[in-house]
């Protein structure tokens, strides 16, 4: 090939990725940043995911909004019929097999593809890899690295004996597929009539598809394209990869295939580590830049545009008419969850929000809290892998199938509390919320409690928010109160306050807290004027909050003041409380203290909801701002 040798400029690269569960759509963004850190042409990627990581996926490119990037995904549910038959001893399970049945899902349309694992790092632009489609010989349709092991030789155990290859046999992290070609070979059967040949040999696959294809190379050699070694260097404690390159400026394309992935032995592993951890912790908002020199569609056009609001940087509220505009990057169930509440219509998720500065939050809340909870967290990339880390260092965490966590990428300068909350909520799985703050610990039992009281308050045929009495502490050591009558004891001895007693009395005023020392049954309180409780809903019949109020300042309030304004009955739970931990202030709470702009700003937005809302519902709320 002449290394002068260009694409269109415009020509699209397909890419196939077989993406299944949420854990592996964490693997799949950083290979696509990486991808897209070098790219310079358009690139369509198709994803063959499950239902789970279809959402997730979904929700990834339309926040993302990475111009000339297009998706389709393809349900991999369509292949296991025609895959799940083959036995494997491989780690990846049913989900190794999946490339083998490409042809079956992908449209006639396509003629050539790049399928990469997720355990890939590029070190270069994809469209040189592209270019290799121009060296295939006249019936060349697979292009392969060879292997870089000594597994198909034979040699690693005395007993063992792999499936058939030519040579090293060849590794299928990367392959360039040229489907028409494969179609007119007969792929499917090709591939079939080997395994089924082979199994009755061997048994299973040790390495899932590679096996096959490698039976299949073997059996028509004509098919294989030898591509150059430095487009797949595989890490592995027994591999040659060392070998393969004079320099690592040579490597195009790092492959971690070791169950040991980051922790392989090679001269140079801690380079390739390096650079697989600035991608894993690369800012992903700085790879929207556009290709310049490719047209926009009119669609993409729009898209754009709407990022793009323009707002006077002269203008005294910029900063927060800016945030209001930003599309934030999401990643949702970042750590497996599967949680599904089927038998269960009172079941409760918590929901709740934060910040890096409040994980250590987490761990406390979770002990106290066993039923399912609903995260949304705001980091940037780098902060992504010190709270996975954090996940995975927790006995109590790691252990929970029951928390999702969703992943919202900083932006701008001010906290999208609000936006965070709806993330939370929207992909909570129960009918019922509960929605709090992640510096509350609940009271120890509080699950059930709130299971029960939706249940005998007939929360299905009225429109009701259960108020969850708030509490706080001063101290940062605190003998949890275990019961109620604790709790009132310690009220009584000022290790407890009613929450905000000092600062902001009215914002739970409504409670009644008199009556709730001696309540024995629910009581139904009127709403007032900058009441901010937290409460149970419905999901299906509470409003979002409003994504305009950021930072700090009314983002309760303003919730609050609208299920007010639907008719939401506020019925405060006699046996039933929450605690406030003390923290640092928030920065945002020192630029609301020290900025008189700040909070003219605020004041505004305040007027604008209030006159927005007396309109939506033809509701009077007679309410002076200030």
């Amino acid at each position: 090939m002449c290394q002068t040798e260009k694409l269109d400029e415009c020509e699209v690269i397909h890419v196939v990725i077989v993406c299944v569960g949420h854990n592996a759509t964490r693997s799949a963004a950083t290979v696509i940043k990486s991808m897209l850190f070098y790219r310079r042409q358009p690139l369509h990627f198709h994803f063959v995911s499950d239902s789970a990581a279809k959402v997730v996926i979904e929700n990834l490119f339309q926040s993302w909004k990475v111009p000339k990037v297009q998706y389709t995904i393809y349900q991999s549910s369509r292949l296991i019929p025609s895959v799940s038959w083959v036995p494997t001893n491989h780690y990846s399970g049913v989900n190794g097999l999946m490339k083998l049945g490409l042809l079956e899902i992908l449209p006639s349309w396509l003629q050539q593809v790049i399928c990469v694992d997720t355990d890939i790092t590029f070190a270069d632009d994809i469209a040189r890899l592209w270019l290799r489609f121009k060296e295939f010989g006249p019936r060349e349709a697979i292009g392969l690295v060879e292997n870089q092991s000594d597994w198909y030789l034979g040699t690693l155990f005395k007993t063992f004996k792999p499936w058939p290859a030519l040579g090293r046999g060849f590794n299928t992290g990367i392959m360039l597929m040229n489907l028409a070609r494969l179609r007119l070979e007969n792929w499917d059967q090709m591939w079939r009539q080997t395994a089924e040949r082979e199994l009755l040999v061997r048994l299973s696959t040790n390495l899932a598809d590679q096996d096959v294809i490698n039976g299949v190379i073997h059996q028509s050699p004509h098919l294989v394209h030898r591509l150059p070694c430095f487009w797949n260097v595989q890490l592995s404690d027994n591999t040659l990869s060392e070998e393969c390159y004079t320099s690592v400026s040579d490597i195009k394309v790092i492959h971690w295939n070791s169950p040991k992935k980051l922790k392989v032995k090679n001269k140079h592993v801690e380079h390739f580590r390096n650079l697989y951890l600035s991608f894993l912790e690369y800012d992903g908002n700085l790879l929207r830049r556009d290709l310049f020199h490719c047209n926009f569609t009119e669609e993409q056009e729009t898209a754009q545009s709407s990022l793009e609001t323009v707002i006077s940087e002269d203008d005294p509220c910029f900063e927060f008419k800016r945030s209001r505009a930003i599309k934030y990057r999401t990643h949702l169930y970042y750590v497996e969850s599967d949680y599904e509440p089927i038998r269960d219509k009172y079941d409760v998720t918590l929901v709740a929000q934060l910040s890096m500065d409040r994980l250590q939050m987490v761990d406390a809340l979770c002990a106290n809290w066993e039923g399912p909870v609903s995260l949304a967290l705001y980091l940037s990339d780098a902060e992504a892998q010190q709270f996975l880390s954090y996940v995975q260092d927790s006995h109590l965490l790691r252990s929970r199938r029951n928390i999702a966590y969703h992943l919202v990428y900083k932006e701008g300068t001010l906290y999208p509390v609000n936006f965070l909350r709806n993330i939370a909520m929207e992909q909570a799985r129960t009918r019922y919320l509960f929605l709090t703050d992640i510096d509350f610990l609940p009271m120890i039992g509080l699950y059930s409690t709130l299971k029960k009281a939706v249940q005998t308050l007939k929360t299905e045929t009225s429109i009701k928010a259960l108020v969850v009495p708030a509490f706080e502490t001063q101290r940062y050591r605190l003998n949890f109160p275990k019961s109620k009558a604790e709790l009132l004891s310690m009220l009584d001895l000022g290790t407890l306050f009613t929450f905000r007693y000092h600062d902001w009395p009215q914002g739970h005023a409504p409670t009644n807290y008199a009556r709730w020392r001696t309540a024995t049954t629910p009581y139904k309180i009127q709403w007032e004027a900058d009441f901010e409780p937290y409460v149970v809903v419905r999901k299906d019949q509470v409003p979002k909050f409003d994504a305009s109020f950021q930072g700090f300042g009314w983002n309760k309030v303003a919730h609050s003041m609208e299920l007010a304004a639907k008719n939401f009955d506020f019925v405060v739970l006699p046996n039933a409380f929450i605690i406030h931990l003390p923290h640092a202030p928030s920065l945002d709470i020192a630029k609301y203290r020290r900025s008189k702009q700040y909070r003219k700003c605020l004041k505004l937005l305040k007027a604008n909801f209030v006159e927005e809302l007396k309109v939506k519902y033809n509701f009077d709320f007679k309410y002076k701002i200030s």
